[in-house]
């Protein structure tokens, strides 16, 4: 299994911090999967042109051949004016329409209010189930007062977050074997 863990900020840490802390707990227990982190950060990706994401170079290239080659991504976000940052925007819009086809995607939100939990259900899921993705509903939500000093201090964060890579592995593992059950039944 190969999963893609995407940090979709240029700006600000905390959505970084939930990055690595997910990747951390994802290398612990499961060491079998291969893991990539993807911080747009530290990435120059033009705007969309409408090109097919082969035809692009460089970190756009790598970017979205990592996505498309991922079995599922965790897709870490803020929450900026009420909506996903123009970054992860970008990345969808480079990506083609059936881009996330058989992976299952898994959501940590970084927000500053506890309303914003509504971009998830509203803005992204949608997006999301467009481009054809297998998403995992329980998503982590994590808010300002739950980090101090660059570090999330809340458990129960900690907890979902493990519990959200749990269930990525389990639900891409059954996923996959179904998958491949049901193309053994074409014969081609």
């Amino acid at each position: 299994m190969n999963l893609v863990v995407l940090s979709s900020s240029i700006v600000g840490s905390k959505t970084r911090i939930a990055m690595d802390y997910a990747l951390k707990a994802l290398k612990e227990h499961y060491p079998d999967v291969a893991t990539t982190l993807i911080d747009l950060a530290d990435y120059q990706l033009p705007f969309s042109d409408g090109r097919n994401y082969l035809e692009y170079e460089g970190d756009t290239q790598w970017v979205t051949k990592t996505i498309m080659d991922a079995d599922a991504l965790i897709i870490g976000t803020p929450i900026f004016q009420a909506s996903i940052p123009a970054t992860l925007k970008n990345i969808f819009d480079l990506l083609p329409v059936n881009a996330f086809r058989d992976k299952v995607i898994g959501m940590v939100i970084t927000a500053g209010s506890p309303k914003h939990y509504l971009v998830a259900e509203q803005q992204l899921k949608p997006i999301l189930a467009y481009m054809k993705a297998q998403i995992v509903q329980t998503y982590v939500f994590i808010e300002e007062k739950d980090f101090y000093q660059k570090q999330i201090i809340n458990d129960d964060i900690l907890f979902r977050i493990n519990r959200l890579i749990e269930d990525m592995v389990l639900v891409t593992k059954t996923y996959t074997t179904l998958r491949q059950e049901k193309e053994k039944e074409y014969g081609f």
